[in-house]
């Protein structure tokens, strides 16, 4: 990838998790050096167990009009999932605005882009209710695989390689999560 000092051999790790256990259940990785492309390649990486995907949550960083109309697309007899995609940055902490109780915003008209379409989606109260998870999904996965498991850099070089790798460290984040989940429901 190139970097603000050349190039150097870098990589772009992917997971997605699914909600309720908070298990990866895709895990891919591209040199690409941004995520703009990646959302239909790492909805194709979703384990063939995955029957169905219902909502689809991610940050700006993977929105683009062509992204989420592809994703958006059925797939071999399975609905098609519904994407909620930031549009933008949001600054950091909320304003009052945000924190108080609103009604949905009308909806896009008939000529509205998909850009507008997606902030609307954001913006209705399922919407942003739906959309929160996001960061109470993802992020803590790969906070503890940063660390708790102390997984910072590839060790390995090449492509391929590095895919074994991360495929290696999703998974042992899996089993790690299995275990801590059958010893909080052995308790219970």
């Amino acid at each position: 990838m190139k970097t603000a000092d050349g190039f150097a051999q870098t990589y772009n790790a992917q997971a997605a998790v699914e909600i309720e256990s908070r298990l990866v259940v895709s895990a891919a990785v591209t040199d690409a050096p941004n995520d703009k492309e990646q959302l239909v390649p790492t909805l194709g990486c979703v384990s063939p167990v995955v029957k169905s995907i219902g909502a689809v949550l991610v940050d700006s960083g993977f929105y683009s009009e062509a992204a989420v109309a592809a994703a958006e697309q059925s797939r071999e007899g399975a609905p098609a999932p519904k994407i909620y995609a930031a549009t933008g940055r949001q600054p950091h902490g909320r304003t009052i605005a945000q924190l108080e109780a609103r009604t949905d915003p009308p909806a896009p008209g008939a000529d509205a882009s998909a850009k507008q379409i997606m902030a609307h989606r954001l913006a209705t109260q399922a919407g942003r209710k739906l959309y929160a998870q996001r960061k109470q999904t993802i992020e803590p996965v790969f906070g503890i695989i940063k660390a708790a498991m102390g997984f910072r850099r590839f060790s390995l070089r090449g492509l391929s390689k590095v895919r074994l790798e991360w495929t290696l460290v999703t998974l042992a984040y899996n089993l790690k999560h299995l275990f801590h989940m059958r010893t909080r429901l052995a308790a219970a």
